[in-house]
């Protein structure tokens, strides 16, 4: 192996790991992320990501998805052959940015189709590679990263297990509540959640009068900017919102009372700027699957742990839950919340998402006419 790529080891220019938490390690090497430091994760080389790098730095490796190393033409090669496993490749010359930046994003292959060749790797460091993809995804960048760049900055140093950490629901906690009249129940009240270490901030409205003896009817909403706020007509979420605070407000009105959960996890927890490569690749013809995948990005990863430790901060351990998404009721269902029922939630189709509705109903398994 290319002794560019091995792990480094203590005493070469790499400060060893602060005594901080693992948590708080995690948070930092989120927002390293953002502002495009790189990541000195024990046991691997230096990371740089990609999408945030700056100055004259260059790479002999990239690290990779699988997924965006399949579209590059690399799985035919046993190094990448790997369904969901970390790819380290190499090209004939090195990479400097707009290279790197060209290879990482999928949605500007139509502007620079010629890439390559390029040669898979054998990875010594997997578990640190899967971390380093992670943390891309959180910090809602591209999975993508130079491999010991040269001209990198100071690096942020962590273990990889510090990912898991970081992810520790448990540590959520109310932070405040308050009334908040809105169009659909001027009696809501707003409950904010907050982790010391996750910037995410979440919140619950609860409508009517929260009573032990009745199953709250609730709804897990995921944050959406162009459809909740913008209009968007190419997806479903500002129009399910709406109707899912306005469903509530009628089951209080008739004794009941529930839960809309908001949760800051834009894109199913892709990230804004993500969320909208993908649109640019579902304006290729790509569907929202595919786009998600050719990204090097999962198509589900919202936080149910997260949204299970609302429900139990808020005192709730049985919910009537409005979905369309039989997944969405295993995955709360294995986060400890009971399911009395499945509530519908589906709503009328516009020519912008009718595509859209039915890869959701087709290929994520969702229960839609």
């Amino acid at each position: 192996m290319d002794p560019a790529f091995r792990p480094r080891a203590a005493g070469d220019g790499v400060h060893p790991l602060s005594e901080s938490s693992p948590s708080r390690r995690a948070a930092q090497a989120v927002d390293a992320l953002r502002h495009g430091w790189p990541l000195a994760i024990a046991g691997a080389p230096l990371l740089q990501p990609v999408e945030t790098a700056f100055g004259d730095i260059t790479g002999e490796a990239m690290l990779l998805s699988a997924s965006r190393a399949a579209t590059l033409k690399l799985a035919n090669q046993i190094e990448a052959a790997v369904p969901r496993q970390p790819v380290l490749m190499r090209a004939a010359d090195p990479f400097d940015l707009p290279h790197a930046l060209a290879v990482a994003d999928p949605a500007l292959d139509l502007n620079a189709p010629l890439k390559g060749p390029f040669k898979a790797l054998h990875c010594e460091w997997e578990e640190q590679a899967k971390a380093a993809l992670e943390l891309a995804r959180m910090a809602g960048v591209l999975p993508a990263f130079l491999v010991d760049p040269q001209g990198a900055g100071e690096p942020v140093s962590l273990e990889a297990s510090d990912v898991a950490a970081y992810a520790d629901a448990s540590r959520l906690q109310i932070a405040t509540r308050a009334k908040l009249p809105v169009a659909a129940a001027e009696g809501a009240r707003i409950v904010a959640f907050r982790s010391p270490d996750d910037t995410r901030e979440h919140v619950a409205l609860v409508i009517g009068q929260q009573r032990s003896d009745v199953a709250p009817l609730v709804r897990l909403h995921s944050e959406c900017l162009t459809g909740d706020i913008l209009g968007s007509l190419k997806c479903d979420c500002g129009p399910q919102l709406d109707a899912a605070l306005h469903a509530i407000a009628d089951e209080a009105d008739k004794g009941g009372w529930g839960v809309l959960l908001y949760m800051r996890q834009e894109g199913r927890g892709i990230g804004l700027v993500n969320k909208l490569r993908a649109y640019r690749l579902q304006d290729q013809g790509f569907d929202t699957v595919d786009a998600n995948t050719r990204l090097g990005l999962p198509d589900e990863a919202r936080d149910f742990p997260t949204a299970a430790r609302m429900l139990d901060l808020l005192g709730v351990g049985e919910i009537r839950l409005m979905t369309n998404n039989p997944a969405k009721v295993a995955a709360l269902e294995a986060e400890g919340v009971k399911v009395a029922e499945r509530v519908p939630h589906s709503l009328p189709d516009n020519p912008h998402n009718a595509r859209y509705l039915a890869t959701k109903r087709d290929r994520a398994g969702h229960i839609l006419p």
